[in-house]
C-alpha cells in the first residue's frame, strides 16, 4: 500500500460508510453480511480511537445493527436523516414518515417489473434493480413521473445499481458535519471513507473539516481515482491503525 502520513489516534475521527466499503455489495440488501472479525475490528478501534468512530450509511441504524450485532456504533442512517449520538443512544429519526400513497405507487411498480427490490427506510425508499441492470433507464423514467408530484418534499438520487427517493436537504456530508460537532469528535480531524455517490458530500465535508476523504474502487469510483482497491483493502488498512496505532500511508492526490 502507498502512502499517507501516520494519523495518531488521539487526533483523528473515523467515518465510514458500509455496504461497498467494509462490507461487500451483494445481491439484495438482505444478502449483505459482516466478514468475519468486522465487528472486532470495529470494535477494537472505538477502544484506538477513544470513541471517535461512526457509521454515515444509507441504510436504517437498525439494520446496521443487525448486521454487526452485537456491535453499536455512534452512527448516522439513511443519509443523514437519522441520528444515534452516543453507542447506546436513541436513533433519532429527523424527516417526516415516507408518503403511504407514494410508497404503494413503487411497490406496484416494483411487481410489475421482476428484479426490481423495494427498500423502505422510513422516511425514504429505495428501489435496487442489481437483478435487472437492463431496467435502469425505464425505472429513472417511471420514478421521476411518481416523484414529481412530491418535488417540493422529495428528490431522485442516484447510487450503485439504486435509485433513492429522500427528503430534500438531508446528505452525507451534512450528517458528518452533525457528528463531528459531538464531544466526543470535537478538535479531531476527520477521515470519511466511501464507495458511491452519496458519499461525495460527506468526502468533500471531511476535506474542508481540515481531514481526509477517502474513496473505494467500484461502480462509482475508478481504481485510479480511489485509495483503496476493496473492501478487504480498507479493512486491512484499518486493522493496520490497531496494531500499529499509526495508518500505513496511502496516496490521497
Amino acid at each position: 500500500m502507498t502512502n499517507l502520513n501516520g494519523i495518531n489516534p488521539r487526533e483523528w475521527a473515523l467515518f465510514l460508510d458500509l455496504d461497498g466499503t467494509l462490507v461487500d455489495i451483494q445481491t439484495t440488501p438482505g444478502d449483505v453480511f459482516a466478514p468475519p472479525g468486522l465487528t472486532a475490528l470495529l470494535g477494537d478501534l472505538v477502544d484506538t480511537f477513544s470513541g471517535a468512530v461512526a457509521i454515515i450509511t444509507g441504510r436504517r441504524l437498525s439494520d446496521v445493527d443487525e448486521i454487526l450485532s452485537p456491535l453499536c456504533l455512534i452512527g448516522a442512517g439513511v443519509h443523514g436523516i437519522q441520528l444515534r449520538k452516543s453507542r447506546d443512544g436513541e436513533i433519532e429519526t429527523l424527516a417526516p414518515q415516507f408518503p403511504r400513497e407514494l410508497l404503494q405507487s413503487l411497490q406496484a411498480l416494483a411487481k410489475e417489473h421482476p428484479g426490481i427490490v423495494v427498500e423502505p427506510k422510513i422516511s425514504a425508499v429505495a428501489m435496487h434493480y442489481r437483478q435487472a441492470p437492463f431496467l435502469r433507464d425505464k425505472l429513472e423514467r417511471a420514478l421521476r413521473v411518481l416523484v414529481s408530484g412530491y418535488h417540493q418534499q422529495l428528490e431522485l438520487c442516484t447510487g450503485r445499481m439504486v435509485f433513492e427517493i429522500m427528503p430534500h436537504a438531508y446528505s452525507k456530508g451534512q450528517a458528518l458535519v452533525s457528528l463531528s460537532a459531538l464531544e466526543i469528535f470535537r478538535g479531531r480531524h476527520p477521515v470519511m471513507i466511501g464507495d458511491d455517490a452519496p458519499d461525495v458530500s460527506a468526502i468533500d465535508m471531511a476535506h474542508n473539516l481540515g481531514g481526509l476523504g477517502l474513496r473505494v474502487a467500484g461502480e462509482f469510483f475508478p481504481a485510479r481515482a480511489a485509495q483503496f482497491k476493496s473492501t478487504l483493502d480498507v479493512r486491512q488498512w484499518l486493522g493496520d491503525i490497531v496494531g500499529n496505532r499509526a495508518a500505513p500511508r496511502l496516496n490521497t492526490a
